[in-house]
């Protein structure tokens, strides 16, 4: 067995009190720390605290030690740990800590050197990144991915579900008296990303016309479509925040966008049409959802952006660096 022993450390004009709330504040709904909705969302059974249990993607974990405003310790299943530690330097400023130790056997050997270690580092670094953000509203040398780690991100993206029609896609189910065919394909909706149905239209290639909106605060429906002699399709896209539970408190996070069809074909030769375009449909249908979906993440402000507008306002983004 290999022991592999990582460590990031960032520097922060800060105070360790300020650095520390942030902290506090990992894998909640508000998380400011962590890269959504680029990479997936760190999430527990319940609030940050010894015993919560769960990860970030495919990476399982559970809290096995926590200081409020000072450090965090993660254990990995099979041994081994990860960890983040706010230490103070002076009265304005302090030094965040992640140190990861893990042992590797079998194909895991291969796996670090090859992909993990990659996406890890990228993934810490952007973490320090949004401390550094949030803290202070700079950050002084972000973090680039490099073309391999953008390659094994859209290779690891999430790939949509298929669904039921939702209930909530009132003009998809209003679109035709008679309907022929329907799907649904869902992804879920990280914090950041954007809650206007508008953002979405170009889901769709090629320019159809808006046949319907229905807005609301937190979403709302966009349904796009075009009529021919031989069929009438419609698309929606579909956004909602995420369902209220009978206490108030909401059930999952983020939300969700779901893109459906339906047609209606008017004759034979239209039933003919339909029945070998809908042996692609799916596969188009899924390819642009999550092609979409990547690319308003990619494009939406960090979690340490999103802090710092919410904490000043009238002070905007301030620099932002792609990658």
């Amino acid at each position: 067995m290999r022991t592999v022993r990582d460590v990031h450390a960032r520097t922060i004009d800060a105070p360790a009190g300020k650095v520390g709330a942030l902290l506090d504040r990992l894998a909640g709904d508000d998380d400011p720390l962590f890269p959504v909705p680029v990479w997936p969302a760190m999430r527990f059974d319940r609030p940050l605290g010894t015993g919560a249990t769960g990860g970030h993607g495919f990476v399982r974990y559970r809290v096995t030690a926590y200081e409020p405003g000072r450090r965090v310790r993660f254990g990995f299943p099979d041994g081994g740990h990860h960890a983040f530690e706010v230490t103070p330097l002076d009265a304005k400023s302090c030094r965040v800590t992640h140190v990861l130790e893990h042992g590797h056997r079998g194909a895991r050997r291969l796996a670090w050197p090859l992909a993990v270690r990659w996406l890890h580092t990228t993934v810490v670094e952007e973490v320090l990144d949004n401390v550094e953000r949030a803290a202070t509203g700079t950050v002084s040398a972000p973090v680039r991915r490099s073309p391999y780690v953008q390659l094994l991100n859209r290779l690891l993206w999430d790939r949509p579900t298929a669904v039921g029609l939702p209930a909530g896609a009132r003009l998809a189910r209003t679109a035709f008296a008679r309907t022929d065919f329907e799907d649904a394909w869902q992804l879920p909706l990280p914090p950041g990303m954007p809650r206007d149905p508008a953002a979405w239209k170009g889901v769709l290639r090629g320019a159809f016309p808006e046949q319907g909106r229905a807005t609301t605060a937190d979403g709302g429906e966009l349904l796009l479509g075009k009529d021919a002699r031989h069929l009438d399709f419609r698309a929606s896209i579909l956004v909602e925040s995420p369902a209220a539970g009978v206490d108030g408190r909401t059930v999952g996070h983020g939300g969700r966008v779901t893109l459906s069809t339906v047609v209606r074909t008017h004759h034979a030769g239209g039933r003919l049409y339909f029945a070998l375009v809908r042996r692609v449909h799916p596969v188009l249908a899924r390819a642009m959802l999550r092609r979409t979906h990547r690319r308003l993440a990619l494009a939406a402000p960090s979690a340490g952006e999103r802090e710092w507008a919410a904490r000043a306002p009238r002070a905007g983004y301030g620099h932002r660096t792609r990658p």
